[in-house]
């Protein structure tokens, strides 16, 4: 497809929307008869083993070519920081891909660690929800963005449950989506783990496919009763993920949205698409809209306003 600027945006809207309900892919998840893809691969994180060695981050800027960070990955003072008076810690940006954080939950004598990237979901919300077809499902599983498509509407920041996209504001005249892609040019399209896995010294990151990571972490969940929660995040959550959690403390304890629904968010428009045929036309707007009702995420425009702000210091 060939490049789309910016200034036609709004005439190229309508054949945006008409692209998005004829693709194969979409055309099955707004039928209700998307099944995913059972060989995709995935990531099994077992969060009673990370000791917040931040070796991941390090991997992730050195594979995918990053900026250096702010502070060095031994700089261990990142875990004190928090945003919007404490409320948040640290999120992916354009800069970072990847980022750790400690929390310290109830009744535990000691913290525990979890790394935050793109969960690339089974029916991805960035997906559906771009008119342009910048991102696409790959067989691997890993969910991978087109820049040279994009015209920066950025409804896919909008629409993602796990508020990953991150909009890089270091371009004036060419900005772009950025997060992280499962390092799939370079190793998971041939049958290698991500970086961030291969380099983990405490075995808290088992790479596979995404059915078998689930007979693991169902293993491990019964083997070792009362060490961990009997829930694995991520394993219906928005329709199912391919990164994975374990945790022996409760989810929402650490940062995670437990309130997320089962069922993929774009069953929630799906029954309109197919009876309205003007939505084609208005369909960005559509779904974000649905997305927000049915998520009631309140302050992500606040957690966009402070991404907007860190990437023009």
């Amino acid at each position: 497809m060939s490049k789309v600027s910016r200034r036609k945006f709004l005439a190229g809207s309508l054949a945006g929307g008409a692209a998005v309900m004829l693709s194969p892919a979409k055309n099955a998840m707004a039928a209700g008869s998307f099944a995913g893809f059972p060989e995709g691969m995935g990531v099994l994180v077992d969060m009673t083993r990370c000791v917040g060695c931040r070796s991941c981050e390090a991997a992730c800027n050195k594979e995918q070519k990053l900026p250096a960070p702010d502070q060095p990955f031994d700089d261990y003072s990142v875990f004190d920081q928090t945003f919007h008076h404490g409320t948040q810690k640290r999120r992916p940006t354009e800069k970072a891909y990847t980022v750790v954080n400690r929390y310290e939950p109830e009744g535990s004598d000691k913290p525990v660690y979890r790394k935050i990237q793109c969960n690339h979901c089974n029916e991805p919300a960035c997906l559906t929800s771009c008119f342009v077809n910048a991102y696409t499902k790959t067989n691997e599983g890993a969910v991978v963005y087109d820049g040279s498509v994009c015209v920066g509407c950025r409804n896919c920041m909008i629409a993602c449950p796990f508020h990953i996209p991150g909009y890089s504001y270091s371009k004036v005249i060419d900005p772009v989506v950025k997060k992280c892609i499962f390092c799939y040019d370079t190793r998971v399209k041939y049958g290698k783990p991500p970086a961030c896995v291969e380099i983990c010294p405490a075995q808290v990151l088992t790479f596979g496919k995404r059915k078998d990571l689930l007979k693991i972490a169902r293993a491990r969940i019964k083997k070792n009763p009362g060490k961990y929660q009997a829930e694995i995040y991520g394993e219906k959550t928005v329709g199912g993920t391919g990164w994975l959690y374990l945790s022996g403390e409760p989810f929402e304890q650490l940062g995670f949205d437990t309130t997320l629904q089962k069922e993929p968010i774009i069953n929630n428009v799906k029954g309109f698409l197919g009876t309205v045929p003007m939505v084609l036309a208005i369909w960005p707007a559509l779904f974000t809209g649905f997305h927000l009702l049915a998520t009631k995420n309140k302050g992500h425009d606040d957690h966009h306003d402070s991404d907007a702000e860190e990437g023009e210091e």
